[in-house]
C-alpha cells in the first residue's frame, strides 16, 4: 500500500523544522491547534506560540502586528475560519499593506468530512485569490506542504496555504522541487491535458492511466501555485493537446478552473470542462463518499477528459 499522509499533518512537522532554523517564526493558532497540528510546535516553542481563542479577526491583526516587527508568523485555523469569519482583516490588515503573514488554514474542501456544510470551506481560493498582493498555494502531499511551508516563510508578504485533514498518496519524492508560481508535468500526453492542485492531483494520475488503458493519452499537470500562476507552462501544455480538464476539491467558480480558463481565453483557446463542486455546498458524510456524490473521482475525470475531446471533435 502507498505511503499516506494528511497535508496538515506535514504542515505540523515543517512547522517544527522550519522553527529550528529561524528563530523568527512565530506560530499562531485559533483554539484549534490538536486539529491544525501546531500543538507540537507549541511544546518544543512555547515562547513563541500564541493561543488566540475563537477569535479568529484578533488572530489576524495580532499576526499583522507581529509582521510588521520582523517576526514571521503563521496563523493557523480551519479554512472555512480564516477566510470566512477574519476576511476584513486579512484583507485591510495583511494583504492592503502587503504584510508578511502566512495564513496556514487546514480543513478544507468536502474531505473535512462528518462536520458538514458549515466546515467545508469550497470558496476559499476564490476568496483569496481575488485579493491584491496574496499568494495562494494548493500543495498535493506531506512532501509538497512542507516544501510550500519553507517557500512561504522566504517569501516576501502574504501567502494562503490550503491544507487538508484526509491522509493523501504520497506522491514526491526527496528530489522534488517546489517554487512558488511554477507548476509541475507528472505525466506527458499528447490527446489532452488535466490540470489539477490538492487531493485531486492522486486522482488525475490515476484517470490518466485509466485512459491511457482506452488508448488516450493525457498529461497530468500539478499546479499547486494558484496565485501566481504558471500561464507559461499552460500554455506550452494546451499547445501540445487538443482540449483541458480542471479538477479541484473547490467550486468551479473563482478557483484552480477559472484561473486555467482565464490564461486560456488569453493565450490559447482550447475546449475546457472544469470538474470541480458545481456551485453547491457540500454535506455531512465520509470523504470518500462525498468525493463521489459530487463527482470528484477517476471516474469523473475520465469522462470529462473524453467530453472536452468531443468538443474538439476528438
Amino acid at each position: 500500500m502507498a505511503e499516506k499522509q494528511a497535508t496538515r499533518e506535514a504542515y505540523g512537522k515543517a512547522l517544527i523544522a522550519l522553527g529550528a532554523e529561524n528563530p523568527n517564526i512565530v506560530v499562531l493558532d485559533a483554539d484549534l491547534s490538536k486539529s491544525t497540528k501546531t500543538a507540537e510546535f507549541a511544546k518544543t516553542y512555547p515562547e513563541r506560540f500564541l493561543n488566540m481563542g475563537i477569535a479568529e479577526q484578533n488572530m489576524m491583526g495580532t499576526a499583522a502586528g507581529l509582521a510588521t516587527s520582523g517576526k514571521i508568523p503563521f496563523a493557523s485555523t480551519f479554512a472555512v475560519f480564516a477566510t470566512g469569519r477574519a476576511f476584513e482583516q486579512i484583507r485591510n490588515s495583511i494583504a492592503y499593506p502587503k504584510l508578511n503573514v502566512k495564513i496556514a488554514a487546514t480543513h478544507a474542501g468536502i474531505t473535512v468530512g462528518e462536520d458538514g456544510a458549515t466546515h467545508q470551506a469550497i470558496e476559499d481560493v476564490a476568496i483569496m485569490r481575488a485579493l491584491p498582493n496574496m499568494t495562494v498555494l494548493v500543495p498535493a502531499d506531506g512532501v509538497e506542504t512542507r516544501q510550500a511551508i519553507f517557500a512561504a516563510a522566504k517569501h516576501q508578504g502574504p501567502v494562503y496555504i490550503r491544507m487538508g485533514r484526509l491522509e493523501l498518496p504520497v506522491l514526491f519524492d526527496k528530489n522534488y522541487h517546489f517554487e512558488i508560481g511554477k507548476a509541475n508535468i507528472l505525466r506527458k500526453g499528447r490527446d489532452a491535458a488535466i490540470v489539477a492542485n490538492g487531493v485531486m492531483v492522486a486522482i488525475a494520475m490515476e484517470a490518466a492511466e485509466a485512459l491511457a488503458q482506452e488508448g488516450i493519452s493525457v498529461t497530468v499537470v500539478n499546479a499547486a501555485s494558484v496565485k501566481p500562476f504558471d500561464r507559461e507552462t499552460l500554455t506550452l501544455v494546451a499547445k501540445e493537446v487538443k482540449a483541458v480538464v480542471t479538477a479541484e476539491e473547490h467550486t468551479v467558480i473563482g478557483g484552480l478552473g477559472s484561473a486555467v480558463a482565464e490564461v486560456l481565453a488569453e493565450e490559447w483557446p482550447l475546449p475546457l470542462v472544469r470538474v470541480g463542486l458545481q456551485d453547491t455546498f457540500g454535506e455531512s458524510g465520509r470523504p470518500y463518499e462525498l468525493l463521489e456524490k459530487y463527482g470528484l473521482t477517476k471516474e469523473r475525470l475520465v469522462e470529462a477528459v473524453k467530453q472536452a475531446l468531443s468538443k474538439a471533435g476528438s
